[in-house]
C-alpha cells in the first residue's frame, strides 16, 4: 500500500540518514522524468504521441521535443496536452507537479474554470472558448 505525503514527511523527519530514507522509501518515491510520465500516461489512456498532439493543436516538432525532454513546456502548453489526453483532475495535477509547476487552485479564477473543465472533460477548444468569453488567457 501506498503511503501517502504525509507519512513519508513523518519518516524523512525521523530519519538520521538520507541515504537510508532514499534506500527504505524508494518505491513511494517519484523519479520519472517528464517524457517518462507522458509516456505512462499515454499507455494509461492507450494514446498515440501523433493522436495526442493533433488534439493539443501544439506546433508538431514543438510536441515531440517536448515528449523526447529536448524542450521543457510552459504550463499552458503542458496543460495542452493533459486535455488533449483527457485526463482527469488528479492526474493532470501530477503532471504538473512533475514538471515543476504548483498544481491547480480553485481558488484561481483561470485555474477554476480549467478544474471545471477538466472535470466536464471538455475538449480543449471548448475550454478556450471558455476561457476567451470570461477574458482569460488561453491555452495555446
Amino acid at each position: 500500500m501506498k503511503k501517502s505525503t504525509q507519512e513519508l514527511l513523518d519518516i524523512l523527519k525521523s530519519t538520521e540518514n538520507i541515504n537510508d530514507y532514499i534506500q527504505l522509501q524508494q518505491q513511494e518515491l517519484l523519479d520519472l522524468s517528464l517524457p517518462a510520465i507522458l509516456q505512462k500516461l499515454l499507455d494509461t489512456q492507450q494514446l498515440t504521441k501523433a493522436d495526442v498532439i493533433r488534439a493539443s493543436g501544439l506546433d508538431r516538432i514543438y510536441a515531440y521535443q517536448i515528449f523526447s525532454g529536448a524542450k521543457t513546456p510552459s504550463i499552458n502548453k503542458l496543460l495542452a496536452l493533459s486535455f488533449a489526453m483527457r485526463l482527469n483532475l488528479e492526474q493532470t495535477q501530477q503532471l504538473l507537479k512533475s514538471a515543476g509547476y504548483p498544481i491547480l487552485y480553485a481558488r484561481k479564477q483561470w485555474d477554476s474554470v480549467l478544474i471545471f473543465s477538466i472535470q466536464k472533460q471538455l475538449p480543449l477548444p471548448e475550454v478556450n472558448d471558455l476561457l476567451y468569453e470570461l477574458k482569460l488567457p488561453l491555452l495555446e
